[in-house]
């Protein structure tokens, strides 16, 4: 099939290691309880958060690195690469599991504060060790906090197929992305979790945020540019982000909520992260398109010494976020 995928340009665009180390920042703090700090990051004042942001700029970092690879060496090279990615991601993944668990284990012990136990989901290891490892292993279970990384790891997993396809028909993938997006919803499909339950962040649809991610690296920003660049979207936009602020506010505060009919704060609180609600795709949406707008790949503050921090968190992503995991455990 011809190509039909515009590959990205040259160059490392800052923009990506800029926003995803705010996005490892936010994530931290956003694990840390009653922390007046985190009041600074996106969740409480709209629908999307630092998540969104983050699978998002690892589906368009991944067509990023791997689409060119993929074109000039082929598929089972280009497949190679990405899974060997996927391995160095489930490593992390163990290790940090590993040493979490120890972490709060001690911790019940030293201050004999058993119910922590419970609060982080990790009772099931006294009860059944072996199994609860084992189901560790495979995903399954998860204490909490740590449901990132195995979302990361299950759609790095089933990208390669996607990738070669986004190169070929992209309008064709990201429709087929809605597709099993809206299936999801509808008929409640979800991987299962340990011991019940299933994962807080449900691979069949935040999909959706990983290939859309990809789709705008490979021409969908040029396909949008009229949109984006429309003064229809920064009107409509505008609203919408001050109306997700609004009803944001009025799940967090409950005097505030009270003013509201019943249907509405209904309709947007508790907030659907984990089928990934409409709402909270299309604020994500709306920001994009007002970054990409406002924020050119070129943009002066990039270069900044105050923004080299960030850039670094960006870029050395995997090591932040599972440091910032940990850390999250002490500061909490």
């Amino acid at each position: 099939m011809e190509i039909q995928a515009t590959l990205p340009e040259k160059g490392r665009d800052l923009r990506l290691d800029f926003f995803r180390g705010i996005a490892n920042w936010w994530i931290f703090l956003d694990h840390i309880p009653n922390n007046v700090i985190n009041w600074a990051t996106p969740r409480n004042y709209g629908f999307s958060d630092a998540a969104d942001l983050f699978v998002f700029i690892s589906g368009y970092t991944a067509s990023f690195v791997y689409a060119k690879m993929m074109l000039d060496r082929g598929f089972i090279v280009g497949s190679t690469r990405l899974w060997k990615r996927v391995w160095q991601l489930y490593v992390a993944h163990v290790i940090l599991f590993v040493i979490y668990i120890a972490a709060i284990g001690w911790v019940a012990l030293r201050y004999a504060d058993p119910d922590i136990l419970n609060e982080f989901n990790v009772a099931g290891l006294i009860a059944n060790p072996i199994q609860t490892l084992d189901q560790g292993l495979l995903l399954r279970f998860k204490p909490v906090n740590l449901d990132v990384l195995p979302l990361y790891i299950v759609l790095m997993g089933f990208f390669p197929p996607v990738l070669w396809m986004m190169l070929r028909k992209p309008d064709l993938v990201m429709i087929a992305s809605l597709v099993l997006y809206f299936a999801a919803r509808q008929f409640g499909w979800n991987f299962s979790a340990y011991p019940v339950g299933s994962w807080y962040f449900n691979p069949y649809t935040w999909q959706l945020l990983f290939v859309f991610g990809a789709w705008f690296a490979l021409g969908g920003a040029n396909e949008s540019r009229s949109v984006i660049k429309s003064q229809w979207l920064l009107v409509a936009g505008t609203l919408y982000l001050i109306f997700a602020m609004i009803m944001t506010m009025a799940g967090r505060f409950e005097s505030f909520g009270a003013l509201f009919p019943k249907w509405l704060y209904d309709a947007f609180n508790p907030n659907d992260k984990t089928f990934l609600a409409p709402y909270r795709v299309i604020h994500f949406v709306v920001i994009a398109f007002f970054i990409t707008r406002f924020i050119p790949k070129n943009w002066g503050p990039l270069e900044s010494k105050w923004a080299e921090p960030v850039i670094k968190c960006g870029q050395q992503s995997l090591q932040v976020f599972c440091v910032g995991i940990f850390l999250s455990f002490v500061g909490h």
